[in-house]
């Protein structure tokens, strides 16, 4: 990214929940503090099944009395029932704002010339009256604009922005191991902390219950993390979700997202994988590679 790219990520959606409940229903759910969330920082969270099963990703972002969720758009709906789901007698209200905000996203270099703006994961602004957020998940993915699509593009003139091709933004999140693209297909086929939760900074292990806590704290304080969501580099053939990963002929990985931003759940302790350069699955020949914020 240079200092006059900007991404409209058309793909995103936003719900927005507010009343005098709010806060507290999202912290009984979410995986992280809902407490970081103010107007001055924002976190990134997952909501998970009983059994610690990831279902949803998203960022949580403070706006006037409530909290805006940024989420895939292909996922917003249904994120939006299975709230609703949880809602109850809770005072909230959560609609759907994902036809009329979009996000875009530019570099942290710009993102630091705004004032008021630091060098922290999750550091959130105001411009006018619209969120700014330095991405708290890795600050390579730059800082995200939440922002009524009618408003969009004179704001971004007014930034010297110029639209840039999004797939440039999606290229580096893939290379940078990140995962954000079809996730629904990830749901229900691995725990949340298997999709590197932790070091995005979406779980405190530290705050009360929410759902599926025990489970994720259990495979933290056991050290039993064996598995890790990783990105796919397809050497040749093509992928094909469900397809088991061989190093040699041990079976390390399966593929979960086969589209153009590939990834895997790989034994990435596994000595077999350790050892291989070059992995195989049923029709293709690929590359894995451990992204070094995972130590």
């Amino acid at each position: 990214m240079n200092n006059k790219n900007v991404y409209i990520l058309e793909d995103r959606g936003i719900l927005y929940i507010s009343g005098s409940d709010a806060k507290e229903f999202l912290q009984n759910l979410i995986s992280n503090d809902i407490n970081k969330v103010n107007e001055t920082n924002s976190c990134f969270a997952s909501l998970l099944t009983p059994q610690g099963k990831f279902l949803f990703a998203f960022i949580v972002i403070k706006h006037k009395s409530g909290y805006f969720i940024d989420c895939e758009k292909s996922q917003a709906e249904a994120l939006f029932k299975q709230l609703s789901i949880y809602k109850l007698r809770s005072n909230i209200e959560i609609i759907n704002l994902s036809n009329e905000f979009v996000i875009a996203v530019f570099n942290k270099k710009k993102f630091l010339k705004f004032d008021g703006a630091k060098n922290e994961l999750g550091n959130t602004i105001k411009y006018r009256e619209d969120p700014i957020l330095l991405d708290p998940r890795n600050q390579n993915l730059g800082a995200r604009l939440i922002i009524n699509l009618e408003k969009l593009y004179l704001s971004l003139k007014k930034l010297e922005l110029k639209d840039s091709d999004v797939n440039e933004y999606y290229k580096l999140s893939h290379k940078l191991g990140i995962a954000q693209n079809n996730m629904n297909k990830l749901q229900n086929k691995l725990f949340g902390i298997e999709c590197n939760f932790e070091e995005l900074n979406a779980i405190d292990f530290k705050k009360g219950c929410y759902v599926g806590q025990e489970n994720t704290a259990r495979i933290k304080l056991k050290n039993k993390l064996s598995k890790r969501l990783l990105p796919i580099q397809l050497i040749s053939g093509k992928l094909n979700e469900g397809d088991s990963i061989y190093a040699n002929s041990s079976e390390i990985g399966r593929v979960l997202i086969n589209d153009e931003y590939p990834f895997a759940l790989i034994k990435y302790l596994d000595e077999n994988f350790k050892k291989s350069n070059q992995l195989k699955s049923k029709n293709a020949v690929l590359r894995i590679k451990i992204p070094d914020w995972i130590k």
